[in-house]
């Protein structure tokens, strides 16, 4: 399994908007991304804009070409479209990736090997 962390820039003036948007994601939307294989998927959005998304998957590769080649993706990015700063092309391609630091569960593992 595959954990991954990701961050955006909201633009300030789009916060309500975005939260508001995100509390009823479309139905077929949410289905795309169940479907691409991602699974314990949060967006964490501070109130200066900050957002971190994590999720977990088998192939995060396959997740991210399934999405691609779904047009139930492509509708919602374009639905999003300009809410991010400093940002070229659909968020869920051009987000900044976070590598993994630690992880509990894989210390503690190793801890007792």
């Amino acid at each position: 399994m595959e954990r991954v962390c990701f961050q955006l820039q909201v633009k300030p003036d789009r916060l309500t908007e975005y939260r508001e948007r995100h509390a009823a994601v479309w139905p077929d939307m949410l289905k795309a991304i169940a479907e691409s294989g991602r699974r314990n998927y949060s967006l964490f959005l501070g109130d200066d804009g900050l957002l971190i998304g994590y999720y977990e998957t088998d192939s995060d590769v396959a997740s991210q070409a399934a999405l691609a080649a779904d047009p139930r993706t492509a509708a919602w990015e374009s639905h999003m479209d300009g809410f991010f700063e400093s940002l070229n092309g659909r968020a869920d391609q051009g987000a900044l990736t976070l590598p993994e630091v630690f992880n509990l569960e894989e210390q503690i593992a190793k801890d007792h090997s």
